[in-house]
């Protein structure tokens, strides 16, 4: 008999860790807020795959790197990691407390007609 799935399957990653491994290529983020809230904001570089619409199997092939589900307070990431490991995929971290948590760390976001900029990644250069 399998053991369940629950919160504790998901890593809490904070939101600098998220933002280095984007930095460094290591991370695939994948927002899976829906489209009305993306309009407003959104991560620099992330893929959306909306909850309302989620399915495992269109999560972008990550190309090595970590995935990473985020939304807006930290539940719903909890909740794709979780239907993506009933599914078989070893994803198994989100950002802790979402785009709340992002924007209180002061990380950048886009706007709906702002550019996307690479200027982000030079955050964390060394």
């Amino acid at each position: 008999m399998s053991a369940r799935l629950g919160p504790e399957n998901v890593h809490d990653l904070s939101p600098e860790e998220v933002a280095r491994g984007l930095a460094e290529g290591k991370v695939l983020l994948v927002d899976v807020r829906e489209p009305n809230e993306t309009a407003v904001e959104r991560y620099p570089d992330a893929a959306y795959l909306p909850m309302s619409e989620f399915d495992p199997s269109a999560i972008p092939d990550p190309a090595g790197r970590q995935v990473v589900f985020a939304c807006q307070v930290g539940k719903r990431s909890i909740t794709a990691s979780l239907m993506a490991q009933a599914a078989g995929l070893p994803y198994d971290a989100h950002l802790a407390g979402g785009m709340l948590a992002w924007k209180a760390s002061g990380l950048p976001t886009e706007g709906a007609s702002e550019p996307r900029s690479s200027s982000f990644f030079g955050l964390f250069k060394r």
